[in-house]
């Protein structure tokens, strides 16, 4: 048979329950007020975790063109087309002065002493050059970054490169009988006119070659030709044999030069390079 339970059981029971519930109340509102009074702390990082890498922001891309597409690649131009005297200006010389013959050659008589110039002006290049004197003694040359504006003797400022015929220095011996030197023949550079520069195999202050390579008359002789920056290196026959530099003028135009006796050019071909550290005042006035 069910007996109900005593009242004070239940009461006391309830009683219990409730303190049980209060306790645990109290105890986790002190936790926490523990916590809040603690300082806080970063928490340690984990061995294990990786390293933290630090990502750059992304920069957008811009089309860049490439050198190829906006420079040609330096090539060979040829000056004498072998035809007639196209892309060259008569400075002082005369109609019958150069003429092409039926072989295609450049041909100069000579008469009177002047010069042709081209008919722009060039800076930084490499010059190929082919000639041959028909006489003994002949005289002739090249000059680079010139002026075109010929002085009292008809010839202008500029760089020369010396053409001279093998017999030079004997037909124009000095009084004594002495031959002029020889390194008048083979390829010597020297600032004419004014023109001011260091020559690296000092002759006074024409720089002459160090190996005699020039051919006779009637025989080609080939001239390569650097010139960057106003410093000139010069090739004989397949080989450097001399060099100027720290010229004064370093743009200006190229001149074939006439000096008495008849010589041809059968080939004028020009590599014109980038630019480099020519100016106003280094560039020669624009011929007008």
């Amino acid at each position: 048979m069910n007996q109900k339970s005593p009242p004070l059981f239940g009461l006391i029971s309830v009683c219990i329950l409730l303190f049980g519930s209060v306790s645990h109340a109290q105890d986790a509102a002190l936790e926490n007020e523990q916590n809040e009074q603690k300082p806080h702390q970063k928490a340690e990082p984990s061995n294990d975790a990786p390293p933290t890498v630090a990502v750059p922001p992304k920069v957008p891309t811009v089309a860049v063109p490439s050198f190829e597409e906006t420079k040609p690649v330096p090539k060979f131009v040829d000056l004498f087309n072998g035809k007639d005297l196209s892309g060259w200006v008569d400075v002082n010389t005369s109609p019958t002065t150069w003429s092409v013959n039926d072989e295609g050659l450049l041909v100069c008589s000579g008469q009177p002493i002047g010069v042709i110039r081209s008919d722009r002006m060039y800076e930084n290049f490499v010059l190929v050059i082919e000639w041959r004197h028909m006489q003994a003694g002949g005289n002739s040359g090249v000059f680079l970054w010139s002026d075109a504006r010929p002085q009292g003797n008809r010839l202008p400022k500029g760089m020369e490169v010396q053409m001279l015929e093998l017999e030079w220095p004997y037909l124009h011996a000095q009084k004594n009988g002495t031959p002029q030197p020889l390194a008048y023949v083979h390829g010597e550079l020297f600032g004419a006119g004014g023109m001011t520069a260091t020559p690296d195999n000092p002759r006074g202050n024409r720089s002459r070659s160090l190996e005699n390579r020039c051919l006779g008359k009637g025989q080609w002789n080939r001239y390569v030709i650097v010139a960057v920056d106003g410093t000139v290196k010069l090739s004989v026959n397949g080989k450097f044999v001399n060099s100027i530099r720290n010229a004064s003028i370093r743009k200006g135009y190229l001149c074939l030069e006439s000096e008495g006796s008849e010589i041809h050019f059968r080939k004028v071909s020009l590599m014109e390079l980038p630019g480099g550290l020519a100016d106003h005042t280094n560039t020669v006035p624009v011929v007008k």
